[in-house]
């Protein structure tokens, strides 16, 4: 029987129960990994529902760099009877098959085309271990140094990362490192090698590991926020908690121990983004972070600030839907709530990180726009970045970068006679000067509504008044164009007349796909996109291109939808390609989809003689 032979190039996936302590243990593995120089790529997949259900912890190790799921298992660490027949299916052929033999199976629940490496782990854990809870939980400590052996992992780098884990807690740590070496043990003595190891190398350099959620968060610190308000919603709580704990490190007078910020947790998503709103408008940077059905609940107040004119952020960590849908499965599936939420006409800036450094970037960069262009701001992140760690670049801060607070009339200005008109715009950019509370006892103050009213705010249904208003607004809308994060566009190595839009975090499965594709003989110019409203160079690569393939992560091609709908494209020319089962879109699922379409298109290869000169691999559009 053929056997799957790799080195720092494969995908393990460890099959457990909810709540009996393994994800800690998958973890552990996994950053040993790291540790050893080799990057991984880990995604935990878990129910949404009690204790005592399947979960899962996918690892791609790949020396490459590749992020993005693969597809395919080589190894499955399975360890839940449950989902015993699904698991077993979903190995390649050739692939390894680690299990808890202590009970014997029949020869019918093994593949043939499988290598099967049983080892005795309950009856192991009962051998030394007379609390049952500890069994449970050592078990897997006790496979990951068994895997340790199989797979050539350093013993050390593991120990090492047990007494980081439990410095100061010995007893614990002394546990963890006996259950570590009971499994290595037993490897050794009991088991045949495997064809997978793990190389030490030096491919992860200076990245960071961390998940999206709290990279978000800590962008939030860095871009000024002192207020959130939320309402724990699955993909989205640990923002709100990470939050919370780094105020409690950075937001704290070191003199006096004063606390300065404020996170409220709402009774629900109604009330937590009034108060965001209460407090964009009396000048403190806010936020508030939620999924698709906290938006729902959130569009009357969203229309409020849009109107009304409010900074406010809104962090969408994006799940499946429709109603609570998939709350632990990720999907691009909140673009056109989010677009145009709330009642009339109203549009709204979407920023789309792709790993958690963007998250870090865009939460700061969000802030400073919902400044200056006084309206809200969405970072539309999804579960696949916002809950799952990453390698990232690491974050930077330029010293002495400001705060952009756009136009805030200040109380020296009033006083030297500048002119007051809240919604007027002034220099044809959309955006009007405001005020804060409290400014100047006599002057700059106005009336804050949500009903129609004319330049100075006062109110009045006048349709002149309202059309000004509206398409203020709209020219706020283009200015914004050019303040949001710029598309990155990648040209292929030969012209083409075929291109690709993708965004967020399909990102990391569309880098290796553009790296396979010419293999294939399909050629793609590729535009990211980091925002919306477009920039004109979305435009431009579109017109460029006889096809472009539009990639995205839900049911009804909402982005493409979007690019129809703002740039009247000529729907014929966006090509569909839709994944939206819950998982993360691999590269295969890519390959496969474009090579399907391409072999049908015409002029295959060959770029329209007019495609812009200016255009470099990976530079900003």
């Amino acid at each position: 029987m053929n056997r799957i032979e790799a080195v720092n190039d494969f995908v393990i996936k460890f099959a457990n129960v909810n709540g009996s302590g393994s994800a800690s243990a998958n973890e552990l593995f996994a950053k040993a990994i790291l540790r050893m120089g080799v990057p991984v790529s880990p995604r935990n997949i878990f129910p949404s529902n009690i204790q005592g259900l399947p979960t899962w912890y996918e690892v791609r190790v790949s020396e490459a760099g590749w992020l993005g799921r693969r597809g395919g298992v080589d190894m499955m660490v399975a360890m839940n009877p449950q989902t015993w027949d699904a698991d077993v299916a979903e190995l390649s052929p050739g692939g390894y098959l680690f299990y808890d033999s202590t009970r014997p199976l029949p020869a019918a629940k093994f593949r043939p085309d499988v290598h099967v490496i049983g080892m005795p782990l309950t009856e192991i854990c009962n051998a030394v271990y007379s609390d049952p809870r500890q069994r449970q939980l050592f078990k897997n400590i006790v496979y990951v140094g068994a895997l340790s052996v199989l797979l050539d992992i350093d013993a050390e780098v593991i120990e090492k990362l047990l007494a980081e884990q439990y410095r100061g807690k010995e007893k614990l740590l002394a546990s963890n490192v006996r259950a570590l070496h009971l499994g290595r043990d037993f490897a050794r003595e009991h088991l045949q090698p495997v064809g997978l190891r793990v190389r030490r190398a030096d491919a992860v350099g200076g990245r960071i590991f961390i998940d999206g959620n709290s990279a978000a968060a800590l962008g939030c610190v860095w871009g000024g926020a002192t207020v959130a308000a939320w309402y724990p919603i699955t993909p989205s709580s640990s923002v709100a908690e990470a939050f919370q704990k780094y105020c409690a490190k950075y937001r704290v007078d070191p003199a006096t121990g004063e606390q300065r910020y404020a996170i409220v947790q709402a009774e629900d998503e109604i009330a937590s983004i009034g108060m965001v709103v209460g407090a964009g408008w009396n000048g403190a940077r806010a936020f508030t972070a939620t999924s698709g059905p906290g938006i729902s609940l959130m569009t009357e107040f969203i229309g409020l600030a849009y109107f009304a004119e409010i900074p406010v952020t809104i962090i969408d960590v994006q799940r499946g839907g429709p109603s609570t849908g998939m709350p632990t499965r990720t999907q691009q599936a909140d673009l056109l709530a989010c677009a145009y939420a709330s009642h009339g006409d109203t549009r709204h800036v979407l920023l789309l990180p792709q790993d958690p450094h963007e998250c870090f970037e865009h939460a700061a960069c969000a802030l400073d726009l919902a400044d200056r262009l006084q309206t809200p701001v969405f970072v539309m992140s999804d579960l696949d970045i916002g809950m799952n760690q990453r390698l990232c670049e690491p974050f930077q801060w330029a010293p002495g970068r400001a705060y952009d607070r756009g136009k805030v009339m200040s109380a020296e200005q009033l006083e030297a006679g500048a002119e007051f008109a809240r919604y007027k715009d002034v220099d044809g950019d959309g955006i009007p000067w405001r005020t804060l509370p409290g400014t100047h006892p006599t002057r700059g103050s106005f009336f804050t509504r949500g009903t129609t009213r004319d330049p100075q705010a006062r109110y009045s249904e006048r349709g002149a008044d309202y059309v000004y208003n509206v398409e203020r607004l709209q020219r706020k809308l283009r200015t914004a164009a050019d303040l949001v994060p710029q598309p990155v566009l990648r040209r292929a190595a030969e012209p083409t007349r075929l291109g690709v839009i993708y965004f967020g975090s399909t990102s990391p499965a569309m880098d290796e796909a553009l790296a396979a594709l010419p293999g294939q003989g399909i050629q793609l110019d590729a535009l990211r996109l980091r925002a919306y409203p477009f920039a004109d160079s979305v435009s431009r690569f579109i017109a460029e291109h006889e096809r472009v393939f539009v990639v995205e992560q839900n049911r009804d091609a909402q982005m493409r939808s979007l690019l129809v709908n703002e740039l009247e494209v000529d729907p014929r020319r966006l090509i569909k390609v839709l994944h939206f089962d819950g998982t993360p879109i691999t590269a295969r699922f890519i390959i496969s989809a474009i090579a399907q379409h391409a072999c049908t298109l015409p002029h295959l290869g060959r770029r329209v003689p007019d495609a812009p000169a200016d255009a470099e691999p990976e530079q900003a559009a």
